[in-house]
């Protein structure tokens, strides 16, 4: 009998002690993937400052946190009702610490050919096309860039068991929106957690997919990995919310391939965690895509908070357009870097991409990168990136109006990130990140500290 709650493990040691077990999820070619992936992150392990990709974002904590391997917790319905996302309205598959949780999932009637669930249910029915897809999008082998980093996607397919899978069929315009929602309760120590996410929509399908990441108790790390195919005139708009615990670690990394014609949306928010790491990379594999990939980052105290994107234009005549926020105040750390490659045969390319940081102290620091690597010649390629501070006149002219200073500069701090909420259509979720802004906002008293004159 495997003991996963004694002794102390390292990331390594801990698939010496489970690939057994993993060895009875999946086909024989999931135990290939697993083989291989374990072996590319051991060449390298875990990341550190002097890897480009990672250089100011310190990872120590996953070399000190002996995070044992996540096992089951008990969790009601009631605790996930209380949960900020628990009242949305939608078809949710619930996870606890990586484990599929059907009783905590919701009763739904779906279309036919609809699959909703665990990657270990749907291989009864979809088998070749979970085969076909897992692993291949979160890839950029042979892909332009000298520094690309797969090591944490490496790790998350080592672990590879039941995850999430969504499936929507040719034609299918899915009116209720999915909710993915990923709870961690590592009450009995350092637990860590490796979810996998696989969705394809099929030609001139539609959905909205929410994907919540929240922590209930205790110390843990979640190495997360989402898969994204879009087909030909799909549109998927795809909302990714992290709301970890204080001293937790959540690395995610998003992979999608667009087909033609097709509409690919990202909304990214990160409000929690000690050490937030996001990486969305998106393949634009056929003509005429449109691509938006938009976020927010909120780190206070001692946050540290890193989000990297990465659009390949691999074909003519496609549109990116990229908007991502980040708000740090005390003494938190917020990372961007933004690649765009535009490839030889990417003529008419349109690809802008802005990078916008507000200070709420003289300690926070934002390192932004923007890239663009453009191989084509007829295109419009544009990045920017601008830091600033909340202006004296407009806090004094809420005032003015009898706003509290306090409430004041809470609106203005709102206002600079609801550009990107506002990107939001599931019902009641923009609603629901707003309030947890502003109360993440009202815990702190940092933001009188930089006011620009």
């Amino acid at each position: 009998m495997i003991d996963l709650k004694s002794g102390n493990h390292s990331l390594v040691e801990n698939f010496e002690l489970m690939k057994g077990l993993l060895a009875t999820y999946g086909p024989d070619s999931f135990q290939v993937l697993r083989d291989r992936a374990f072996r590319n992150f051991s060449e390298f392990g875990i990341p550190t400052t002097k890897d480009e990709e990672f250089k100011y974002l310190s990872l120590r904590a996953l070399e000190e946190g002996h995070f044992k391997p996540a096992y089951g917790a008990t969790i009601d319905r009631f605790q996930v009702e209380q949960t900020i996302v628990g009242q949305v309205d939608a078809i949710t598959v619930t996870f606890v610490n990586g484990e599929h949780a059907p009783e905590l999932s919701s009763a739904h009637i779906l279309p036919a050919g609809v699959f909703i669930g665990s990657i270990k249910d749907g291989l009864a029915v979809y088998e070749d096309k979970i085969v076909q897809h897992i692993g291949e999008i979160a890839s950029l082998k042979n892909k332009l860039g000298t520094s690309n980093d797969e090591r944490f996607v490496h790790l998350n397919t080592a672990y590879l068991s039941e995850g999430a899978f969504i499936y929507i069929p040719e034609g299918v315009s899915l009116e209720r929106p999915i909710h993915l929602l990923f709870l961690t309760s590592a009450n009995h120590g350092p637990l860590v957690s490796h979810p996998r996410t696989l969705i394809v929509l099929e030609e001139n399908s539609d959905a909205k997919v929410l994907e919540t990441y929240l922590g209930l108790d205790g110390v843990y790390f979640t190495n997360a990995v989402t898969e994204v195919s879009v087909g030909p005139n799909a549109i998927l708009e795809h909302t990714k919310f992290q709301q970890e615990q204080a001293d937790s670690v959540h690395i995610a990394n998003i992979s999608v391939n667009q087909a033609e014609n097709s509409i690919y949306t990202s909304n990214n928010i990160n409000f929690g965690g000690k050490i937030a790491r996001n990486d969305v990379n998106v393949w634009l594999d056929g003509e005429h895509t449109e691509t938006w990939l938009n976020g927010t980052s909120v780190g206070l105290g001692h946050q540290a908070i890193d989000n990297h994107t990465r659009i390949d234009h691999a074909k003519p005549n496609c549109n990116s357009f990229e908007v991502y926020k980040a708000i740090l105040g005390g003494h938190a750390i917020g990372v961007f870097n933004g690649k765009i490659f535009v490839y030889e045969d990417a003529q008419k390319t349109d690809a802008k991409q802005t990078n916008q940081a507000l200070l709420l102290s003289r300690t926070a620091t934002i390192n932004t990168k923007p890239q663009l690597e453009i191989f084509a010649d007829d295109v419009k390629c544009t990045h920017g990136a601008t830091v600033g501070q909340l202006r004296e006149e407009s806090v004094f002219y809420l005032q003015s109006r009898g706003i509290p200073k306090a409430e004041a500069e809470a609106l203005l701090v709102y206002a600079f990130a609801a550009e990107v909420l506002l990107k939001i259509t599931i019902p009641g979720v923009r609603e629901i990140l707003e309030k947890v802004l502003f109360e993440k906002l009202s815990t702190t008293q940092e933001l009188p500290e930089f006011v620009e004159t």
